[in-house]
């Protein structure tokens, strides 16, 4: 075994996977931190229908290069303040103006 593979799979049995997250930019009035709005369908569990569920997370975009609009891609991180504990990965879309 080469010590490349070697490292790969310590990697992987010490880290697991972190959460990505697509959600629409509602403010980037913060410097450097973006309010992302990520919906979900749930099916609600007596009625069985699938209900809209939002969730606003703070995420930190080192560059602001997010505008509000934008459709982004967010993964989890450690805690960067009380409330930031994602990072900006990507823009997805931009927002049509």
């Amino acid at each position: 075994m080469s010590t490349e593979s070697q490292q790969t799979e310590s990697q992987q049995e010490g880290r697991t996977a972190r959460k990505v997250q697509r959600g629409v930019v509602m403010s980037n009035k913060q410097d450097k931190t973006l309010v992302v709005q990520v919906n979900r369908k749930v099916r609600h569990p007596l009625y069985e229908k699938f209900v809209s569920r939002k969730t606003k997370y703070y995420a930190h975009d080192e560059a602001g290069e997010a505008n509000v609009g934008d459709i982004v891609e967010i993964t989890q991180t450690r805690p960067l303040s009380k409330l930031k504990r994602w990072r900006l990965v990507r823009i997805v879309q931009k927002a049509v103006v």
